[in-house]
């Protein structure tokens, strides 16, 4: 079912990209509705290209997609001002509850796997491979104020300063290394240089050399030449990369593996053809350009119990019960 390609360096833009048919008449653009994405940087590539792939079928089609992070998707999504939300997390306890209150239902479909890239500086010869314990001593709250040097991680590496790039704390990649890393999400320190875009963080650790951040595979791998990207000791205790990408898809670079969603608004599909048939051809069509925009494509399983689930209108949040590195088969 998958095909093979060759990785595309896709532009992965903070800023709303709107897809709209050119050169269609007023009449031809009122046959279809609006239908707008908004959400998570890491797996927005993924969306544009599905809505670019659809315009070409549907030249009338109206689709926006937008990334203003994980966070702000599932807020604008939860107030009903929103068709579908990507997401780079599960969906949090208190943002079901704020889609309860607001009358919103929503149907959780996985679409692709990421594996959280940790990269060093291009001179960093040492920090070949970390342990989640070094990580956790690293990013940990109470590592605030206090763990400043690398030889504090490790006592074989070198004294130097320690300087941490990551996406702020109302991001899903966040969310989902604190949670990994820690065991709690509320549990990083706060000590680091932010940015909501993870191109800036690229920028940071090129331009330090003692700079370590996180982030989506895909941002690591169109910077692959000016950056090293660090080993994590998995469960197994073997040192692993996120790539090749195959090491996250056999669910071996854990628990930094994890699945990127779209959130979709059942209220809205009842009064929105449109909305239906551009989440229908994303379930049955995303497999093709999962690999050239930096992603891993489920497994064939997943893509069909998606769409099953899809068409049974299946609401609600299973993955919220599943552990950092647990098979996404298993709570499809």
């Amino acid at each position: 079912m998958k095909i093979n390609s060759i990785f595309l360096l896709i532009p992965l833009l903070l800023s709303s990209n709107i897809i709209a048919g050119c050169g269609q008449s007023a009449e031809s653009a009122e046959k279809e509705q609006q239908v707008s994405i908004d959400g998570g940087a890491v797996g927005y590539a993924l969306s544009l290209a599905v809505a670019e792939e659809y315009q070409k079928l549907h030249p009338d089609a109206r689709v926006s997609v937008a990334a203003s992070g994980t966070g702000g998707g599932f807020s604008k999504f939860c107030a009903g001002n929103l068709d579908i939300a990507g997401a780079s997390r599960v969906i949090r306890k208190e943002e079901i509850e704020k889609c309860k209150e607001n009358g919103v239902e929503f149907l959780e479909l996985p679409m692709a796997i990421d594996g959280l890239a940790v990269i060093v500086n291009k001179d960093n010869n040492f920090a070949k491979c970390l342990t989640i314990k070094e990580l956790d001593k690293m990013w940990n709250a109470k590592a605030e104020g206090k763990i400043t040097s690398w030889k504090q991680i490790n006592p074989k590496f070198p004294d130097e300063r320690l300087l941490l790039f990551a996406p702020p704390s109302d991001t899903g990649t966040f969310d989902y290394f604190t949670q990994a890393i820690t065991g709690k999400r509320k549990n990083s320190r706060t000590d680091f240089t932010p940015n909501r875009n993870q191109n800036a963080l690229v920028q940071g650790v090129i331009g330090n050399k003692s700079a370590l951040a996180y982030l989506g595979i895909a941002f690591y791998m169109q910077n692959q030449d000016r950056l090293n990207l660090v080993a994590i000791e998995n469960a197994e205790g073997k040192c692993v990369k996120p790539v090749p990408l195959d090491n996250v898809l056999r669910n071996i670079y854990n628990p930094l593996s994890r699945p990127l969603f779209i959130y979709v608004n059942k209220n809205n599909l009842k009064t929105n053809p449109s909305l239906d048939r551009f989440v229908r051809f994303y379930l049955e069509n995303s497999w093709k350009w999962v690999d050239g925009v930096g992603y891993v494509a489920l497994p064939d399983e997943a893509y069909v119990k998606t769409l099953q689930k899809f068409d049974r209108r299946e609401t609600g949040s299973k993955f919220g019960k599943a552990k950092p590195g647990e098979p996404i088969t298993n709570f499809i």
